[in-house]
């Protein structure tokens, strides 16, 4: 493929990916069966093309796949939970703040964070402040939607960690089916103990979109872009996400963000974009 179509493939995997906050809220399944089909979906379509490649990835690059679906899967049930306690602009805001968590979690690997770093981390604090302090009107639900997209953050990070270390270790295609295989596994396994293993009819519909679009096409987008581009340049075109989805949310919803929230959300992104530019993801 030209080199010039890069930036298009990136392009259509961030719109992709700014479409999952609208469909997620478009159900009304709990959290972790929504999970359960999105990845156990996404999981069976990449099988056939997996299977042939299953060599190519070694048995400690399994192993790290396995461990970086857990946290794929944490990180999902925190972020749907999320969208279901606060808005739209909030929730996908605070849980792409994953490159600063990074740069945290990188001080447990003995790596010291740069001025930079500190920089990105002060600035989306207040951010997350501001986004807090504006949605005291909504009630303490939305607050705990917001701590549940920051926690989904931190698990996100940890994906993204332990992911770069199982590339080592193996190709793209067995690693990605092997992680979201393992994250359906055990989504399903929870779903499943709380009762609610199938959504209701009328959700498939929004559950088979999320596998298609924002996972297989939009994930799949970013992989393939991380073969060409700097991973840094990655993360930083995901920062469309949140400006994607709050578009989304106020023309589907009528939901958008208020004043004070609209500064918080700027931050936010400004802090991340700061952060992304002193961690290498």
């Amino acid at each position: 493929m030209p080199r010039a179509m890069t930036p298009l493939v990136l392009a259509v995997g961030v719109v992709a990916l700014s479409f999952a906050a609208i469909l997620i809220r478009l159900t009304s399944a709990p959290a972790v069966t929504v999970a359960a089909w999105r990845m156990a979906l996404a999981a069976l379509v990449l099988v056939p093309w997996a299977w042939p490649r299953r060599a190519q990835l070694t048995p400690r690059g399994i192993r790290l796949a396995i461990l970086a679906g857990a946290f794929l899967a944490v990180h999902f049930v925190l972020w749907i939970a999320s969208l279901r306690l606060t808005t739209v602009a909030s929730s996908v805001a605070l849980v792409t703040t994953n490159p600063i968590f990074v740069g945290l979690l990188s001080l447990v690997l003995g790596e010291r964070p740069s001025p930079g770093l500190w920089q990105g981390i002060v600035l989306s604090v207040a951010g997350g402040l501001l986004i807090g302090w504006g949605d005291l009107a909504l009630g303490r639900e939305a607050l705990l939607g917001n701590l549940l997209a920051l926690l989904g953050a931190v698990a996100a990070s940890a994906y993204l960690l332990v992911g770069r270390r199982a590339r080592l270790h193996g190709t793209l295609l067995p690693y990605v089916t092997m992680g979201y295989g393992a994250a359906a596994v055990l989504l399903l396994g929870a779903s499943a103990a709380s009762g609610a293993f199938l959504p209701p009819g009328g959700e498939w519909r929004w559950i088979v979109l999320l596998a298609l679009g924002p996972q297989l096409l939009g994930h799949t987008s970013l992989n393939w872009a991380l073969r060409r581009l700097p991973a840094a340049a990655v993360a930083v075109a995901i920062l469309g996400e949140p400006v994607g989805a709050t578009l989304w949310a106020y023309l589907v919803f009528g939901e958008g963000p208020g004043p004070v929230q609209g500064v918080g959300i700027a931050l936010v992104l400004l802090g991340t974009f700061r952060a992304l530019r002193a961690v290498r993801l």
